[in-house]
């Protein structure tokens, strides 16, 4: 017996020990994987607002506000809520949806006065006898200029409280600041379309006459010749007046530039020579529409046309890690630096009779900047006599980016 008793004791002991074992792990665990309520919520916040951000981020539209209302009421905390453009009714989710009419108009009024409004009891009247709204807070959506692009309604069942009030005024200065970002987006769009309309129109005239009446001296002495450049110039002023993307890959941009330094090569005959010295790995990396073919055109127009004798213009791609290091040389006449600077200042300006020679330069350096920021400007060393070189960095994946 004394042995059975010990065998169960020893059994005991170690289903004592088994349990003190899955205890101490399932507090681990606990401990390693169960925030506390406070991270909770704070995690829950900010899941809604990064839900909400996106669908915001492209304008205040009745598909937006439905994808984001639902997220928007989270964060607000409202048995019910509405969004208005101040004429009519975007979306709404929860509580409250027999009120509407009532909804617009006071948005209408808090979008015309750009402030926000309570409403009680008295300024809901229903008939509805299960209806258990009591009140909403009605705030405008403002942009960055303060000006209200819209608003939110949110639906009390109760007296609207102090809490509630500051929850909707705060989640629509945060959702105004939203669609005020797809409206700066926008924006840039436009602007960016606008620089590359301003460096077509800059495709000079004198190009294109110098190019066909190269093409037109080899129709009777070379026709086959003759035949090929037209088809470069063909191709090359489809790549340059296409109507889609804001950005390309340096591959699209580099067959572009062969084809316009064919033409001119027919043109210039050999006393133009050109230099390609492109790492591979680099050619698919995205960047702005047409921002090196114009300092090719600079190098070409500016550089080796006004040179005597023989001209070199130098294209240099090089990987260099997370970017592309991308050069344009010539060994033309080059200029005075303080001259450069203040005719690009007044490019950037549209100031100047001499603005058109480098607003190519302004235009392709502000673009650079507004895509990968303030540190991916161009950087050009010149001097009279002595060339000039243009240098750009650009990230090999940058996001927004999409050639």
């Amino acid at each position: 017996m004394s042995g059975q008793a010990g065998s169960v004791l020893a059994v005991v002991v170690v289903l004592a020990a088994l349990t003190g074992a899955v205890v101490a792990v399932l507090r681990l665990r606990a401990r390693r994987g169960i925030a506390t309520p406070g991270q909770r919520a704070t995690y829950e916040v900010l899941h809604a607002a990064s839900l909400a951000a996106e669908p915001l981020r492209s304008g205040l539209t009745s598909a937006s506000a439905g994808k984001a209302v639902r997220h928007l009421r989270r964060l607000v905390g409202a048995p019910g809520l509405i969004v208005s453009d101040g004429e009519g009714c975007l979306a709404s989710d929860g509580r409250g949806s027999h009120h509407t009419d009532q909804f617009v108009a006071a948005a209408g009024r808090a979008v015309t006065g750009n402030r926000s409004i309570v409403l009680g009891t008295k300024d809901l009247p229903c008939d509805r006898i299960d209806c258990v709204v009591r009140g909403a807070v009605v705030t405008p959506l403002t942009g960055t200029d303060g000006q209200a692009l819209g608003a939110l309604v949110a639906v009390a069942d109760d007296q609207p409280a102090p809490g509630l009030v500051q929850a909707t005024m705060e989640t629509a200065r945060w959702a105004g600041s939203q669609v005020a970002l797809a409206e700066l987006d926008s924006s840039r769009e436009r602007l960016a379309r606008a620089e590359v309309r301003a460096l077509r129109a800059q495709i000079s005239p004198h190009f294109i006459y110098n190019a066909l009446t190269a093409i037109a001296s080899f129709v009777r002495t070379d026709p086959e010749r003759a035949r090929e450049l037209i088809l470069e110039f063909a191709e090359f002023t489809r790549y340059s007046f296409r109507a889609h993307g804001e950005f390309t890959t340096l591959a699209e941009e580099l067959r572009s530039i062969d084809r316009y330094l064919t033409i001119e090569r027919a043109r210039f005959g050999d006393r133009l020579q050109v230099r390609l010295q492109i790492a591979p790995e680099v050619l698919p990396v995205g960047l702005p529409f047409l921002c090196l073919q114009p300092l090719v055109e600079n190098a070409v127009r500016h550089g080796l046309s006004r040179k005597p004798g023989v001209g070199m213009v130098s294209i240099e791609a090089r990987d260099a890690g997370a970017e592309c290091h991308i050069t344009v040389e010539d060994d033309g006449v080059g200029m005075d630096p303080a001259a450069l600077a203040e005719g690009v200042a007044e490019a950037a300006n549209g100031d100047g009779d001499d603005a058109g020679r480098h607003v190519g330069l302004s235009n392709v350096d502000e673009r650079l900047r507004s895509v990968f920021g303030d540190h991916f400007g161009l950087v050009v060393e010149t001097a009279p006599g002595a060339g000039t070189k243009v240098s750009m960095r650009v990230p090999k994946f940058h996001p927004g980016v999409r050639a």
